[in-house]
């Protein structure tokens, strides 16, 4: 069957910094595909996850690996044998969670196939040793007790059983080798579980700097919410300024179209007034026509009886014009206090806005 994927998932993959053992360096530019591949030949298990053409996560997972949740989105794992600690981003906490779960079930799946390949490795190396035990006694036996017939007669036996025995060496020397193999192996996982807690220890100090660090962010974040209701605050009294200079500008449009009425209401007197001094004129005209009639008087005193009458109609005149002159001007003063008050409430209202 060879190796197959068994869970598919993606998330953002990053790797700690090899400089520093402190910061992630981002390993993808978007979120990737991130799975957990079985080989059944050699039962082990292996995330993998390739950008494009670049293979960014090669790392197999041992009984010795842990995955640990540092945030509801993010999770890590370090791999000895990469020499490196892997981060994985997820878009919701559901998928971290499924993907530890996985975690530590193919751990545990790993786990029990190592033990089963040293119970392997233990019985064939016990039953080396046995069969290498037995064998020389059994020679030995053989040639104290046996007699010379039975040493012809049992010649082939020993060769195979000689054979057997070099072969059985051979397995337990293999088996020795491949102790002093896994020795080696166990002492340089050990050496890598201590870099890996070295580096727990520094991601536990990295967590609690990103506590503080979120702390602080938090008491700057209410101080900006602080900040926003004070600002909106102050919004909602310029919105009640607006409306108030909103409705002020409508009354000045309402005054200016009440100083425009009045404008052309004074217009209107102003040409009226225009007609005063024709009616003076024509009352100085009628003054000297009196004057010159007088002069003429003299002259004509037997007509003044006649002309007498003239008189007091042009009197009667006279005193109908300056009585609708006296009217003309009291209208022209009205209208002009009226003008005067409203350009004072024009004036008070400009200097209150």
């Amino acid at each position: 069957m060879g190796e197959q994927p068994i869970y598919t998932t993606r998330a953002h993959v990053f790797q700690i910094d090899p400089t520093t053992k402190k910061n992630w360096v981002p390993a993808s530019k978007q979120a990737v595909t991130v799975s957990y591949f079985y080989d059944s030949t050699r039962n082990s298990y292996r995330i993998i996850s390739v950008d494009g053409s670049k293979v960014i996560i090669n790392s197999t997972i041992t009984p010795n690996m842990t995955f640990t949740k540092t945030s509801q989105k993010f999770g890590q794992w370090a791999d000895s044998r990469a020499n490196t600690v892997f981060g994985l981003g997820f878009s919701s906490e559901q998928q971290l969670t499924k993907f530890a779960e996985k975690f530590q079930e193919v751990k545990e799946a790993a786990k029990l196939a190592r033990d089963k390949s040293q119970e392997k490795v233990e019985t064939f190396s016990n039953h080396s040793q046995e069969s290498g035990r037995e064998t020389p006694s059994t020679n030995q036996a053989s040639s104290i007790n046996g007699t010379d017939d039975e040493k012809i007669s049992h010649g082939p036996e020993a060769a195979l059983l000689k054979n057997e025995n070099e072969r059985l060496k051979s397995a337990v020397e293999q088996s020795n080798t491949n102790a002093k193999k896994w020795e080696t192996e166990l002492q340089t996982l050990r050496e890598n579980n201590a870099r890996l807690v070295d580096a727990l220890q520094e991601s536990s100090a990295n967590v609690e700097s990103c506590k503080k660090q979120l702390g602080v962010c938090k008491e700057e974040s209410d101080a900006l919410r602080e900040k926003i209701a004070e600002l909106e605050a102050q919004c909602n009294e310029a919105s009640q300024e607006r409306q108030k200079n909103a409705q002020l500008s409508v009354r000045v449009k309402e005054l200016e179209a009440e100083l425009q009425e009045k404008e052309q209401e004074l217009e209107n007197l102003r040409k009226q007034a225009e007609i005063i001094p024709q009616l003076m004129t024509e009352c100085e005209n009628i003054t000297a026509k009196l004057q010159a009639a007088e002069t003429k008087n003299k002259e004509l005193e037997g007509r003044i009886d006649g002309l007498q009458m003239d008189i007091d109609d042009s009197h009667q005149k006279q005193g109908n014009m300056k009585s609708e002159l006296k009217k003309f001007m009291d209208i022209l003063d009205g209208k002009i206090d009226e003008l005067h008050e409203v350009r004072q409430g024009l004036s008070k209202l400009g200097i209150d806005n």
